[in-house]
């Protein structure tokens, strides 16, 4: 929508307005998920780490707010592909949970996904349908295909894309990545007709929800316009 582009403009004048830090942190929070929803990853990464600054100011050092913060920068790092600050991102909410009384807290369950540990924790706290059980399935689909091991990561992927399809709407954005993974380890295989088939299904279901400038969008174009040309 034509107004999301301005959030970052409406974000600053609360924020000028704002009379305590920890309404100021509040109003980033708000801002943090609505930035990286719309990809504006760098956005996302000023908002986020000026609400860290903030919460470290206001907060106990082991205050799970600071910890979510601190997961959701993590979370932008590894959509933008930036790992090494990923990581650190998540290993210091990981720290931060653990010394906290929220050390069952779904999101650290976030933050040990980028070292392979999620699952455990979410077979203990969340129901085996719950669509977060998708997303570990999904992280650990991804660390075979970058091994290359293709058959593994297909078989998580699959899994992945089973629970979505289950437990979330079927334009979910979601769903739509589940199928651009299935593609991407079918391209590597080099089963061109199976890996367009998937990524255009993956295109069909991001457009009925994110914008068309989304680099979610665009990433989709360009791999069905490299696949056309390979067959």
């Amino acid at each position: 929508m034509a107004h999301d582009s301005k959030i970052p403009v409406y974000a600053t004048a609360l924020i000028d307005q704002a009379i305590t830090n920890q309404e100021k942190a509040y109003i980033y929070h708000q801002v943090e998920w609505a930035t990286d929803a719309q990809g504006k990853y760098a956005d996302a990464i000023a908002f986020y780490t000026q609400a860290i600054e903030i919460k470290q100011a206001i907060f106990y050092p082991n205050d799970a707010g600071l910890a979510a913060s601190y997961s959701g920068i993590g979370l932008v790092y590894d959509e933008m592909g930036d790992n090494l600050n990923g990581l650190s991102s998540h290993q210091k909410s990981i720290e931060i949970y653990e010394q906290s009384s929220a050390s069952n807290n779904p999101h650290l369950a976030t933050s040990y996904d980028s070292i392979g540990l999620a699952l455990k924790i979410r077979q203990k706290i969340l129901p085996n349908n719950h669509s977060d059980f998708a997303d570990s399935y999904n992280n650990i689909g991804l660390v075979y295909d970058n091994m290359g091991d293709y058959a593994s990561a297909l078989t998580f992927h699959r899994k992945t894309l089973e629970i979505y399809q289950k437990t979330l709407p079927f334009d979910h954005p979601n769903l739509g990545n589940s199928h651009n993974n299935i593609g991407l380890v079918y391209f590597k295989m080099n089963d061109h007709p199976n890996a367009l088939s998937l990524y255009q299904r993956a295109l069909d279901i991001q457009q009925c929800s994110l914008s068309k400038n989304h680099p979610n969008i665009r990433s989709l174009r360009k791999n069905i316009e490299v696949i056309k040309k390979k067959m």
